[in-house]
């Protein structure tokens, strides 16, 4: 983690870590392959865009243990920033949804006010998911045009400057309305705790018709709290990660974050692996009956 540069055409302001990256790799291969066990075991449909997630982040810790052997491949260093850029943004779409369903389960319908959850259930997953998209497509626009080139001509310095602007603006939209979700859900832990002693709500219906629970749709465990509280921790922890990527496209190419390798690993690597390896144990289909892309509607 050297700051310095010794190949001028490296894509790199520093020398970046091999061991590191080689590190980060071996910790988001093996939350990656838990994930998918996980998901093989419960087949939770929705759940499919946390082993997205979850592959990005090993994929793009592997290209960049590999990009630190060969500064100078473009094809390499532009897979594992874009990656890594976009694979928290998807989780947050993964928690939007999950927050919701904890809601649908646990508050009777009578009392989903706005004094409980200040977002109407039903509302939860389109509008945060809807800026989620806007952030997403902002974010990927803006990291195709930042790795378009190395910045040794103007050329490349406008590209990257656009790129910038872009991706801050995702950034923003991101922070925006991930702090309003993030305040939001860990209100409802301390609102919630009212329906601690209530069974879940969700009935099984007697007629299994075309949203039939199967085994693997049961869950297992009551201690629904468990799984807010790993909700909670995962949104602050890619909040925080979303705040030192605003503050990164901010400073710009020649920024003090551009230039030293260790806030990466600080405030990217390290607060999103949790919200990886957490969810292997605390699995939201041990929670949750319903993990289809619709809830069926005697449980809404």
């Amino acid at each position: 983690m050297l700051v310095r540069r010794e190949d001028p055409d490296s894509y790199y302001n520093y020398d970046p870590s091999l061991g590191a990256a080689a590190l980060f790799a071996v910790l988001y291969g093996l939350a990656f392959i838990g994930t998918v066990v996980q998901w093989l075991r419960f087949r939770p449909v929705i759940w499919l865009v946390m082993v997205i997630s979850a592959a990005m982040e090993a994929v793009g810790y592997i290209a960049r243990t590999v990009s630190t052997q060969d500064v100078t491949a473009r094809t390499v260093y532009v897979l594992q920033f874009s990656l890594l850029i976009l694979a928290p943004v998807l989780m947050a779409g993964a928690l939007y949804v999950l927050f919701g369903r904890i809601i649908f389960l646990v508050v009777p319908k009578d009392q989903r006010t706005f004094r409980i959850c200040w977002v109407p259930p039903r509302f939860v997953t389109p509008i945060f998911v809807g800026f989620d998209v806007i952030a997403l497509f902002l974010q990927l626009i803006g990291a195709v045009m930042i790795t378009s080139g190395n910045g040794t001509s103007q050329d490349d310095i406008d590209s990257f400057n656009r790129g910038r602007d872009l991706a801050l603006i995702g950034v923003i939209v991101q922070i925006v309305a991930f702090g309003i979700f993030t305040i939001a859900a860990v209100r409802f832990n301390f609102t919630s705790k009212k329906f601690l002693k209530a069974a879940p709500q969700p009935l099984y219906p007697q007629d299994q018709d075309d949203f039939a629970l199967q085994v693997q749709d049961k869950p297992r465990k009551t201690e629904w709290q468990s799984l807010l509280r790993v909700v909670n921790l995962s949104t602050v922890m890619i909040l925080i990660r979303s705040i030192y990527r605003m503050v990164e496209f901010t400073e710009g190419h020649g920024g003090y974050i551009n230039n030293h390798e260790w806030p990466f690993y600080i405030f990217d690597a390290v607060p999103i692996f949790p919200c990886v390896a957490l969810f292997v144990y605390w699995h939201p289909s041990l929670y949750l009956p319903y993990m289809g892309f619709r809830l069926p509607k005697h449980a809404r």
